[in-house]
């Protein structure tokens, strides 16, 4: 198989030049830096100003570790409200085009095809995030993180865009009109984002009433499973690894009793295989037509009445 050509292909090349090269392109990542920077801005004027009752105070490095979270969880906000919109029409905007017959009569495969889509409207997606770095350097300045606490809050910002493009790829080739694609990908990340810590809230409660009865309590509860699956208890694990302790219910008789795994490696293996399976189905739905022919020659087999060629 010859992986450059199959990664460098007129629909990935086509796609890249219709994303970074268009007016809104640049004014979407100027908004974005924009509103990304007037939150840290903020963030430094409340801190500074109005935390000490109208008194200036100094920026410390504990101020820069709070600034750092707060970035984070904005920046994983605004990644949830764009990365949907960007890929829950690649494959429903060619078909409401009347442009997607013509896209599947190429020599490009099915997986090609969405696998070029879905890597182009991500890197538009991965430019922005890299280009808000000078905002994190304001953190840099006074301390409080690390480099490497940097590089992973990166790459799962990348594994985050990944799960929901894959998502907004899959209802884009399963449903045919765009508008319906993007409001069921945004339904489903809102579960994702806020279903899975509600049930986790309520699957708390019924656990700690019951363990209240206990008289031998459990080393460790079941509902941090539940909790693992929130990019954002995910995002705090990945910061403060004693978080998922405190998510299971450990109760080890040892200070060295630990959770049986961190939040944001179940994240990281549960949402994998959707992503996987995802994108297996958009490649295996993408040709309705090859389907029915398929579906055709298996029913005209099986009714008897079949022509065989001549020889």
């Amino acid at each position: 198989m010859n992986w450059t050509r199959k990664w460098i292909n007129p629909v990935l090349d086509k796609e890249f030049r219709l994303r970074m090269r268009t007016p809104r392109s640049a004014i979407s990542l100027m908004v974005y830096i924009l509103v990304l920077g007037l939150i840290a801005l903020g963030f430094i004027y409340v801190s500074m100003y109005l935390g000490n009752g109208g008194g200036q105070t100094r920026f410390n490095s504990g101020m820069g570790q709070i600034m750092f979270y707060v970035l984070s969880f904005a920046q994983l906000v605004l990644i949830a409200f764009m990365a949907p919109a960007l890929t829950a029409g690649v494959i429903s905007s060619e078909r409401e085009k009347q442009t997607l017959s013509m896209l599947l009569t190429t020599q490009q495969s099915s997986s090609t095809i969405i696998l070029s889509k879905l890597v182009s409207s991500l890197s538009f997606m991965a430019l922005i995030v890299v280009a808000t770095l000078p905002v994190y350097s304001i953190v840099f300045m006074y301390g409080g993180i690390s480099l490497n606490q940097l590089v992973s809050l990166f790459l799962f910002y990348l594994f985050i865009m990944l799960m929901l493009g894959s998502l907004g790829v899959l209802f884009s080739t399963l449903l045919k009109r765009t508008m319906i694609s993007v409001i069921v990908t945004y339904g489903v990340g809102l579960c994702i984002f806020l279903l899975t810590g509600l049930l986790y809230l309520f699957a708390l409660s019924l656990v700690q009433r019951q363990n209240a009865q206990l008289v031998l309590q459990p080393d460790y509860s079941w509902v941090g499973y539940i909790l693992g699956l929130n990019p954002a208890a995910a995002l705090i694990s990945l910061f403060e690894p004693s978080f998922s302790k405190q998510a299971f219910l450990v109760r080890g008789t040892t200070l060295n009793a630990d959770a049986p795994i961190q939040l944001w490696q179940e994240f990281v293996v549960v949402y994998s295989v959707v992503i996987i399976v995802s994108l297996w189905i958009s490649i295996r739905r993408i040709r309705p037509v090859r389907r029915r022919r398929k579906q055709a020659e298996t029913d005209g087999t099986g009714g008897g009445a079949t022509m065989e060629p001549v020889k």
